[in-house]
């Protein structure tokens, strides 16, 4: 419903936004829609990856739930992404504290070598780390894994809590400290609440490129570290069965879930924002 400061579009401005509209739905097809062939696929009660399908069934689901191959991968993964998560967490969240009062000429440099891991090619990083790790006996472990992913998933925290930070008021926490809050109880009752969103956020992307990764699984696990990114890879390369599909529909529903509440936790944050304001 037009208002009545609205002045109403031209026929060349409704023509220019039905364009984007067609060119945005495009692109969301294309970018989709390889995704979505996947999920049909796991409803196929045939035994081939094939349109089109012979019938309808969860025996690949099954499978797939009731595989102790497929499982113990499910676990590794978990227990490496929760892992990753928790100590990405406290180092991004510490680090970006550290350089938002930071006043140096080499905030940008550390900065730049803080996020490189984002932009470096994952195969070198993989690389790097396996011979990193080796001579420390951290290959062919879970530990090796943690710390691995811990350094790819970093940056996110990293870049989410200092866009957080950006808006952060400093002058609530002078007033907390007035009040006669030590530094840790300024940080828990004032700083901590209000940047909340942006940790939250960024463990959240840690634990999707933890979850996610495969790369450097492939360099530095061994078989009782197979994750299920690799365990999906080998399956691909050896022998292609339709239980991938449930595996990968599953993975979709759970990367949709993340993007859920990464938009709660972002209207969260402009709640917050808008209050202090």
């Amino acid at each position: 419903m037009r208002t009545a400061n609205q002045t109403p579009r031209t026929a060349g401005q409704r023509l220019g936004w039905m364009g984007v509209v067609i060119v945005s739905g495009l692109v969301f097809f294309f970018l989709m829609a390889p995704v979505m062939a996947i999920i049909p696929l796991s409803f196929s009660s045939g035994g081939y990856l094939l349109y089109p399908l012979p019938g309808l069934s969860l025996r690949w689901y099954q499978e797939f739930l009731g595989s102790a191959r497929w499982m113990m991968a499910l676990r590794n993964s978990m227990v490496i992404g929760v892992s990753t998560t928790v100590l990405a967490m406290l180092l991004g969240t510490l680090a970006a504290l550290g350089l938002s009062q930071w006043r140096s000429r080499l905030k940008p440099l550390v900065l730049a070598v803080l996020l490189s891991p984002m932009v470096v090619p994952v195969v070198i990083t993989a690389v790097g780390l396996y011979f990193f790790f080796a001579p420390l006996g951290l290959t062919n472990s879970f530990a090796g894994l943690i710390l691995a992913h811990t350094a790819l998933a970093v940056p996110f925290v990293v870049v989410t809590v200092s866009a957080t930070l950006q808006g952060f008021d400093q002058t609530l926490v002078r007033a907390a400290a007035s009040l006669g809050a030590t530094p840790l109880a300024a940080f828990r009752m004032v700083t901590l609440p209000l940047i909340l969103p942006g940790i939250a956020s960024g463990a959240l992307f840690a634990f999707a490129t933890s979850f996610d990764e495969v790369v450097v699984v492939l360099f530095m696990a061994g078989p009782d570290q197979r994750t299920l990114p690799r365990e999906m890879f080998a399956g691909i390369r050896e022998n292609i069965s339709p239980a991938i599909t449930a595996a990968a529909a599953l993975l979709t529903l759970f990367s949709v879930a993340l993007l859920a509440a990464l938009e709660a936790l972002r209207r969260r944050g402009e709640r917050l924002r808008a209050g202090g304001a």
